[in-house]
């Protein structure tokens, strides 16, 4: 049989102290002075306590736990957003739940009702839409909501996303300025906000500058789709000169295609520019010209807004937007003046 498992009765028997002294040196916060925190903690290494938190929530109210829900990792944005998510939340002190989802309603729906009974103190949603009766069923628990890299026309849900007309209105100032006049968009998922927002911001920037889309194609953030549309791009009797890209992730399969099967040279052929400005795009192999999604500002943003509900009581439904900046690289011909706008 294993041993019996350390409880707080037996801490404060070691210690000399009481129940409730065990119990203010584990909760966060708690007043305790540092001579019976001392004595409390080495009575807890001796007999290897270690304090049940669920159990405590029960009585706090808080588990101090955060759920986060995300539909995919493909993309190199998230591992490292979420990185970033968890170490904000981790230095105030709380900890996160992760579920992953397929992008629909009905499972989403499911597993945010399984975090819900978990008593999770906050949900954050990264690239997940919420369905009105969930939505509903959230705010009547109490429990605060705030999406990430999402939008929603829902008043009220908080949501923190980069400015994604203005990144796709920005691209194409680049490249008309750029002498191309061929441009094609391999679009992210119609089905997302920020898919759509980017290539409306996109669309109106060209149309300022006198130009149209010789093709727009879908590529549902997909690598696989993003290779098959650019071989459906240079099918075409009229190839495209640039492509705008709705993400890295698809921009990376996007070259591939180009270099290696079509044999074509980026940038001398075909501009191509992405958008997130994650990790592998400044490496040599792909050297991407794209716009940056600023997830350290998003990060904190995030953050700041699920606390001050959690924390603060703060209600106040925020909308959110941040402008990145465009990386220039080696893969789109830089106008000439052009100003660069690295961080």
């Amino acid at each position: 049989m294993g041993a019996e498992k350390v409880t707080s009765i037996d801490v404060a028997k070691r210690a000399g102290v009481s129940q409730s002294a065990v119990s203010r040196v584990f909760t966060p916060g708690a007043s305790v002075s540092p001579k019976m925190a001392e004595k409390v903690l080495k009575a807890a290494e001796e007999l290897g306590y270690r304090p049940n938190v669920l159990a405590r929530s029960l009585i706090t109210g808080r588990s101090r736990i955060i759920g986060l829900v995300v539909a995919y990792l493909e993309n190199q944005f998230y591992p490292d957003a979420l990185e970033k998510l968890s170490n904000a939340l981790q230095a105030h002190g709380y900890h996160i739940l992760v579920f992953m989802v397929s992008n629909d309603d009905a499972s989403v729906d499911k597993v945010m009702g399984e975090l819900l009974d978990y008593q999770v103190d906050g949900i954050i949603t990264a690239s997940v839409g919420m369905s009105n009766a969930l939505t509903s069923r959230c705010s009547a628990a109490g429990v605060p909501v705030v999406l990430f890299n999402r939008g929603q026309d829902d008043d009220r849900l908080s949501q923190v996303t980069s400015d994604n007309f203005e990144g796709g209105h920005k691209i194409a100032e680049f490249l008309a300025a750029g002498g191309h006049r061929r441009i094609a968009h391999i679009a992210g998922w119609s089905g997302s906000s920020t898919g759509r927002d980017r290539e409306a911001g996109f669309r109106q920037g060209l149309k300022e500058a006198g130009l149209e889309l010789i093709a727009s194609i879908d590529g549902m953030y997909k690598r696989e789709k993003a290779a098959a549309a650019t071989r459906q791009l240079f099918q075409n009797d009229v190839k495209p000169d640039a492509i705008f890209v709705g993400n890295d992730h698809m921009a990376f399969a996007v070259m591939d295609v180009l270099r290696f099967e079509l044999k074509l040279d980026v940038p001398g052929d075909v501009s191509v520019v992405g958008y997130d400005d994650v990790p592998l795009a400044s490496w040599p192999a792909y050297d991407l010209t794209t716009l940056r999604q600023p997830s350290n500002r998003m990060v904190e943003a995030t953050v700041s807004t699920l606390l001050g509900w959690i924390e603060e009581g703060s209600k106040d439904v925020q909308k959110i937007k941040i402008e990145g900046p465009l990386m220039i690289r080696g893969s789109a011909r830089v106008p000439e003046g052009w100003p660069d706008e690295r961080l």
